[in-house]
């Protein structure tokens, strides 16, 4: 009898090897069938994703769903330049893998053909945006920015409206080094002259 994967395992579905063991006595062997039959594709040991065929063939699992069930549904957050490069203060650069905040692992990892750099960072349930503006504080040497340059242009982004000055003193006393604190009472002591 041939096991079809359930209908919850919908096209691009990322599930681990032990997901399966309500299905099957023997999980590791009905996925590798899987695969065998076009069903699903091997991301790394005891990871799948159901097969999604577009017309250009398989598409890769959303990025979220496979970090979801690589760190086993533990929570993270997708950070770095794409996101400080949108804050308008300076940012530009790129980084070759996506950069991953979570409480388990550190580490490259290729997931399925794609490389994430996941760190064991410190990190609020639901960042706000002034989270995000810490966050690039603590990696200004990264993306090559100097402290001075980007205190000022701060200063002007919380004299313009874009960033709440107690919300992001808040967010540096938490989560903030030192020198991140010190830019950041910069920063709002500029705005406020």
């Amino acid at each position: 009898m041939k096991l079809q994967p359930p209908k919850s395992f919908t096209p691009g579905h990322v599930f681990r090897t032990r997901d399966l063991a309500s299905l099957s006595a023997n999980p590791t062997r009905t996925a590798k069938r899987w695969v065998d039959e076009g069903l699903c594709t091997r991301l790394r040991p005891g990871l799948y994703a159901v097969a999604e065929l577009t017309k250009f063939g398989p598409a890769p699992p959303d990025r979220r769903d496979l970090l979801r069930a690589f760190l086993d549904g533990d929570a993270f957050v997708i950070t770095g330049p794409p996101v400080w490069n949108t804050l308008g203060l300076g940012a530009t650069q790129l980084f070759a893998h996506p950069l991953v905040y979570n409480r388990k692992r550190s580490g490259l990892f290729d997931l399925g053909g794609r490389t994430f750099d996941l760190r064991r960072v410190r990190f609020p349930d639901s960042p706000r945006l002034e989270w995000f503006v810490v966050d690039l504080l603590e990696n200004l040497a990264s993306v090559c920015l100097d402290r001075s340059e980007t205190s000022a242009i701060l200063a002007a982004r919380i004299r313009e409206g874009a960033f709440h000055p107690n919300t992001i003193a808040g967010m540096a006393a938490e989560y903030g080094t030192k020198a991140t604190q010190a830019v950041v009472r910069q920063a709002i002591s500029g705005a406020r002259s």
